[in-house]
């Protein structure tokens, strides 16, 4: 008995153990690639800066491939980030990004060899090869800037189908609280409903159509009401849009 639990103790014991070391290394990890984040920041933002200081504070060819370089590399950026940021909501963009991967190839191999060509000595032969890094540049930024137009206003024209459907709903419930009688009601209905007011009015209602009373808890349904203060637990906004379709008619 005592070597029973003796062993289930032990068991335990290394269990917490292991316990311990898988948490500290997540922690470990998550906390490099934290560092790794914040370090390679820093050098884009450096390396963005002394691209855009030699481009105006240069002349030549330096100033062309820092000009180039700097081009590049906006433009790519600025799309990664549409993309990244749309595919969340619409699927269909994963496609987009997929093809910006391999523009993507493309692109890097273009800033290495602009980089390079930074310390090339031969500047009369760099200055041979601007044509065609240009024209390089231009077709991997044209390329680029088409995916992220493209996304943007795929995005716009989303927006503006949910506003026009919104729009209309709130047009149909504003008339339908506005409609005070029923379109098919009979003369006698009518007559009945005036003679109500009427007595309404000499009691004292002063001929207003009757307001709803208002609620000060939940609705039937279960909903809070408008009045209610949000729940300070709810993390995602009320008004947070759901994922797109894939395909769009």
């Amino acid at each position: 008995m005592e070597a029973t639990i003796i062993t289930i103790m032990a068991l335990l014991f290394l269990s917490f153990v292991a316990l311990g070391v898988y948490v500290t290394v997540k922690v470990a990890k998550a906390a490099k690639r934290g560092v790794d984040r914040t370090i390679d920041q820093a050098r884009r933002t450096v390396e963005d800066t002394t691209l855009r200081a030699k481009s105006f504070g240069q002349a030549g060819t330096a100033s062309e491939l820092a000009r180039l370089r700097l081009s590049l590399r906006t433009s790519m950026r600025a799309t990664q980030e549409a993309l990244q940021d749309g595919v969340g909501e619409d699927a269909s963009l994963k496609e987009s990004l997929d093809l910006f991967h391999r523009l993507s190839a493309h692109g890097l191999e273009l800033d290495a060899d602009l980089k390079r060509l930074e310390r090339e000595p031969d500047r009369a032969w760099v200055a041979g090869q601007l044509p065609e890094l240009a024209a390089r540049t231009e077709r991997i930024t044209g390329s680029a800037d088409a995916l992220r137009r493209a996304a943007r206003e795929r995005a716009l024209k989303f927006a503006e189908d949910d506003l026009s459907s919104l729009s209309a709903q709130i047009d149909v419930e504003a008339g339908a609280l506005r409609h005070w009688t029923s379109p098919d009601a009979t003369p006698g209905t009518a007559a009945g409903t005036g003679n109500g007011a009427a007595d309404a009015a000499a009691a004292g209602g002063g001929g207003q159509p009757a307001r709803p009373a208002r609620e000060t808890g939940p609705t039937a349904g279960g909903e809070p009401s408008a009045i209610t203060a949000p729940d300070p637990r709810r993390t995602a906004y009320p008004w947070e849009k759901s994922a797109r379709p894939e395909t769009t008619t």
